[in-house]
């Protein structure tokens, strides 16, 4: 049995602590969603599928100092939460310990490096889907994997990953799978955060349809401008291929927008439209994307919530 500590309290942070501790693993949460906390410490995480609700124990506080320091973690936040995130682990992370970030977007890496030092931080991509049902409750959104980087303290966190029944693979080179990610994250959350659809519905509209594939196409194209070889082939029919693959799925950025929290514009069309000035490539599709969904955060974030603290 390991001891194993995520950062956060949302979908992803549920599904892998769930996956964690049905699996026996003793999981310990750090977040400020206090809603979220109390769930877990009243019930444990609850994950639905279409079995049902199972529930499985694990702690959770917004106070690091509660927790003993911890050798393996996950930082399952939104990008923009990096630095707080960091900041929670500074106190936690044991000298010898080991950080894994499994976010979305770029740029994550580099402020926990910052934070952290490069020796206790390792670089990963996951295409594992879920979405929150309500506090310390998540509803799986389909199988993936869990690509990291190669790490000379990560060993002990993938064997407790794959005791989990979690499908892990190491990579010499995690930038190829980031970006392909990328890829597919800028073609799909921007247009279901401005539609308001689920990630299928997309493939309803032709419009919808041939703007996720510009977006992919464009977001492509910087990344070989910039000598990176993607694991895709056709951006345009892979974007069409993941829409359908999870058709039932709110994306992320959806789910922020429905909640009236900021998104991850900034890490995903953000990350290709400042790539793309370095290679001297427009991006003209990203950069109206990025606009619209900052648009729709102006315009439907109320007074109340402009000035809060936005949860873990």
């Amino acid at each position: 049995m390991a001891d194993i500590t995520i950062i956060g309290t949302g979908a992803m942070a549920l599904y892998f602590g769930g996956s964690l501790s049905a699996a026996g693993e003793r999981v310990r949460f750090l977040g400020s969603w206090q809603e979220g906390i109390d769930a877990i410490n009243r019930k444990g995480i609850c994950i639905v599928d279409n079995a049902g609700k199972n529930y499985f124990p694990a702690q959770a506080s917004a106070n690091p100092g509660k927790f003993p320091s911890t050798h393996m973690a996950l930082v399952l936040v939104k990008s923009w939460q990096t630095g707080r995130a960091a900041k929670m682990l500074e106190e936690v992370l044991h000298p010898e310990g080991i950080v894994l970030t499994l976010q979305n977007g770029l740029g994550n890496v580099e402020i926990l490096n910052a934070a952290l030092g490069k020796e206790q931080t390792a670089q990963g991509v996951t295409t594992y889907g879920a979405t929150v049902q309500g506090p310390g409750i998540v509803r799986l959104g389909g199988k993936g994997v869990i690509s990291v980087q190669q790490h000379a303290r990560l060993t002990p966190l993938i064997q407790t990953l794959r005791r989990s029944n979690l499908m892990v693979q190491e990579v010499s080179d995690i930038t190829s799978i980031l970006w392909s990610k990328l890829v597919i994250n800028v073609a799909i959350n921007p247009l279901t955060g401005i539609l308001g659809v689920k990630n299928g519905s997309l493939l309803d509209s032709p419009a919808a349809t041939k703007i996720m594939g510009l977006a992919a196409r464009e977001a492509a194209d910087v990344a070989s401008a910039m000598g990176i070889k993607l694991n895709i082939k056709d951006p345009t029919l892979e974007a069409e291929r993941v829409a359908a693959a999870t058709a039932e799925n709110l994306s992320s950025m959806l789910q922020d927008i429905q909640r009236n929290a900021p998104t991850e514009i900034e890490a995903m069309c953000g990350s290709v439209i400042r790539s793309g000035r370095i290679v001297d490539l427009p991006t003209p599709v990203n950069e109206v994307l990025l606009l619209m969904i900052q648009a729709r955060e102006n315009l439907t974030r109320n007074d109340n919530n402009e000035n809060r603290e936005y949860d873990l």
